[in-house]
């Protein structure tokens, strides 16, 4: 695969990128939010568990 190195292209892609809505902008805080806050729960409780477990630390 070739990758363009002239600077135009990525001038194109810059104009074609827009700034998003705030409705596309909350969704997408709240769903960052919502995995963050899934990943620290699955972190608590593999923690929990291997409290419980013996050998645990």
């Amino acid at each position: 695969m070739k990758t363009p190195t002239d600077l135009t292209s990525y001038i194109r892609v810059l104009k074609l990128a827009s700034t998003p809505t705030w409705d596309e902008f909350s969704k997408v805080a709240t769903i960052a939010g919502l995995g963050i806050l899934l990943v620290g729960f699955i972190g608590f409780v593999i923690f929990s568990i291997m409290t419980f477990v013996p050998g645990g630390p």
